[in-house]
């Protein structure tokens, strides 16, 4: 692949931060009480020791935390990647190519140099904390800290959420919400 190409996959793929991805031929039926569908513009920001990786992606993202899909596409529109994941698996396709991995954690690991809390996403798109671990209000603003990684909600109300974690590695996802 591409270093350019692997730029967009690394962006998409924190969004999935907001929103995480795998391996199945179509999405379930949306439960209203627990699938997403959002789109919106999303910016990674990864301070890594061999340099700053930063992308940004217009993002489409649909379903749940354990089985969802995200497209990436360029300001333009032209579709950049779509990833898929499910439980057990997880997978990207990008100019044509299939890339497959055993877990969204994997996928954004290969793909960002870290792993991102997908799974924790769909929640923090929703301006509150993912059920599946502890959190606590965020000091300074409305927000709160969960995982390790500071969800800052200061204009969640203008659809803009920005997580950051700074360790091990910096990282900064901020996602714009249009729907």
């Amino acid at each position: 692949m591409t270093r350019s190409g692997r730029s967009w996959w690394r962006a998409g793929l924190a969004a999935m931060a907001l929103a995480g991805l795998a391996g199945c031929t179509s999405l379930p039926e949306p439960d209203e009480t627990l699938a997403l569908a959002a789109s919106g513009r999303l910016a990674v920001r990864v301070d890594a020791p061999e340099g700053v990786r930063s992308t940004t992606a217009v993002f489409e993202l649909l379903g749940r935390a354990d089985r969802g899909e995200l497209r990436l596409a360029s300001p333009l529109g032209t579709v950049l990647a779509v990833a898929r994941w499910q439980p057990g698996q997880a997978w990207v396709r990008t100019q044509g190519q299939r890339q497959d991995y055993a877990s969204l954690d994997d996928l954004t690991r290969e793909l960002m140099g870290e792993s991102l809390p997908v799974h924790a996403l769909f929640d923090w798109l929703r301006a509150r904390p993912w059920p599946g671990a502890s959190s606590r209000p965020r000091e300074g603003g409305p927000g709160f800290v969960q995982m390790g990684w500071t969800v800052e909600l200061d204009t969640a109300d203008q659809g803009l959420i920005v997580v950051r974690r700074n360790a091990p590695v910096p990282v900064t996802v901020r996602a714009r919400v249009d729907s």
